[in-house]
């Protein structure tokens, strides 16, 4: 009932007219490989396993990505590689996230972001990042077995850490860098990894072998 309930105010969130106005207007104006789909359009909630160790953060939904299919990394070109990479690592049970009917699975594993709708050129302003905030504290706090954080690219490494300090935890200095992990007795494990946007993976700065490196971490952590 607590999922479902959280579930329901994220899904009927209108706090951002900027993002709520940018959501309507991809799904009614879609892209032209696209025109047969009916967008999802509303602001997306986490996916995956309720007794994950690892908890997975980016930064947003693709306008024509999950906002499309309603998934968080579904249907474009961040999910084609997060989820061969959760695939290989065992804890995705296909390695393609296509539509949020397609049969994927998560074990050990729970898929979110610091923000609930796609934004304007990927860029959520700082109020848009605070009004999403309290969903995923509520997400975290619902995950009574996690373990690890992963926060993919900066701005979900800031706004978890961000999140901590509004929780009054005593947060130490931590730097945003690939591979990074912080580790505290009272906390879950924070891993930092550059984002799987294609801005990245074309031009070679996130790998494959990078992000199997990842996860090959999280898993000795896990063990």
């Amino acid at each position: 009932m607590k999922w479902d309930n959280l579930y329901k105010e994220i899904l009927t969130c209108r706090r951002c007219p900027r993002l709520v106005a940018w959501r309507e207007h991809v799904a009614r104006e879609k892209r032209r490989a696209y025109m047969d789909w009916d967008y999802w359009g509303k602001p997306l909630h986490g996916f995956g396993d309720p007794q994950a160790r690892l908890c997975i953060i980016g930064l947003a939904p693709a306008a024509h990505g999950a906002n499309r299919t309603g998934r968080m990394f579904s249907g474009d070109s961040s999910g084609r590689t997060l989820i061969p990479a959760l695939h290989r690592a065992g804890y995705a049970n296909q390695p393609n996230s296509d539509h949020r009917n397609d049969g994927l699975r998560l074990k050990d594993a729970f898929l979110t972001a610091v923000v609930r709708c796609a934004p304007p050129k990927n860029r959520p302003n700082g109020e848009e990042q605070a009004n999403c905030l309290p969903f995923l504290a509520r997400e975290l706090q619902l995950l009574p077995s996690l373990r690890v954080v992963l926060a993919l690219g900066k701005i979900a490494f800031d706004g978890y850490r961000r999140l901590l300090r509004q929780r009054h935890v005593d947060v130490p200095d931590m730097a945003f860098s690939h591979g990074a992990c912080y580790t505290s007795q009272s906390l879950p494990a924070l891993v930092a990894s550059y984002h799987p946007s294609r801005q990245n993976t074309n031009t070679g700065r996130l790998t494959d072998a990078m992000l199997d490196e990842v996860f090959e971490r999280i898993g000795r952590m896990l063990t």
